[in-house]
């Protein structure tokens, strides 16, 4: 892989991890135009720089993310209540991470993930789907959407959400906005909410997926070379500074105009998706 593939997979990387239009299914056409072969480094390379568009969630919203409640727990509250209200934002993250887990955990073990990540088919096909309802789901979760509160029980049943978005094609960030809003949080409340459970969910499945290069079944490190680690570093650099580009664009973008765009947009890249396949491309999935 060249600077310049390395560069452009980098970029789309970065605009595409934190919006809700599927950065796998970007990945897959971008790889193919390039011609870039699905070699084990460039395996590594688009699981690893992922690290880059984490650091970006918490550069941006550093002040949030590294807090405490410094307010008084309510009168009564037990040494637990006391201390979970103290860690009341890491908490309700814990709480919104367990589903993805649990049935992370089970999808994983039992091979459906690897499964439905070797099926182009179902990219494109969830794309379209995804596509067709993001077009209406402004109507359906808009309305009486005016919290900006976060409950466990709303962190939780978001967590939930997260879970569909292990079908590839759907998007996690298209996930948990949703959810969000189907909790009747406001669009910027839900998609920065979604910000910051991105980075427990996709740190630890970033590391999962960097053990299994080294010391799963089929591991093989012969691509961690001296040139690869520096084409490493350069893909999370850029990858950074345009996933905080794209952040700061999306929250006002989605909290002024909503989904409908990106709906019609990935409509479109989902039936390019499914032309090339039906025109006889064969197109490498990537992880």
């Amino acid at each position: 892989m060249t600077v310049i593939e390395t560069i452009i997979i980098a970029i789309v990387e970065g605009l595409t991890e934190f919006l809700p239009v599927s950065s796998t299914g970007h990945m897959i056409i971008t790889q193919n135009l390039l011609g870039v072969e699905s070699t084990p480094f460039v395996k590594a390379f688009t699981i690893i720089i992922q690290f880059g568009a984490i650091l970006s969630v918490v550069c941006l919203y550093w002040k949030r993310f590294f807090r405490l409640d410094r307010t008084p727990a309510p009168v009564g509250s037990t040494p637990l209540q006391a201390f979970l209200h103290k860690w009341d934002f890491y908490w309700k993250l814990l709480v919104a991470f367990i589903p993805a887990i649990v049935i992370g955990f089970i999808g994983k073990m039992s091979g459906l993930i690897d499964r439905f990540l070797e099926n182009v088919e179902v990219v494109a096909v969830m794309l379209v789907v995804g596509g067709i309802f993001m077009l209406f789901c402004d109507r359906l979760f808009s309305k009486g959407s005016e919290q900006t509160r976060l409950t466990e029980g709303r962190a939780f049943r978001i967590g939930l959400f997260q879970c569909i978005a292990m079908i590839p094609g759907v998007s996690r960030s298209m996930a948990t906005i949703v959810g969000g809003m189907a909790q009747k949080l406001t669009r910027r409340a839900a998609a920065e909410f979604s910000f910051f459970l991105a980075v427990p969910t996709m740190a630890a499945a970033t590391a999962l997926d960097v053990l299994q290069l080294f010391f799963g079944d089929e591991a093989d490190a012969s691509w961690a070379t001296s040139d690869n680690l520096l084409m490493l570093a350069l893909g999370c650099v850029v990858a950074f500074v345009v996933a905080l580009a794209a952040m700061k664009w999306f929250v006002d973008f989605l909290a002024k105009y909503g989904f409908r765009a990106f709906g019609i947009y990935r409509i479109i890249v989902g039936i390019v998706i499914l032309a090339l396949l039906w025109s006889g491309h064969s197109l490498v999935m990537v992880d």
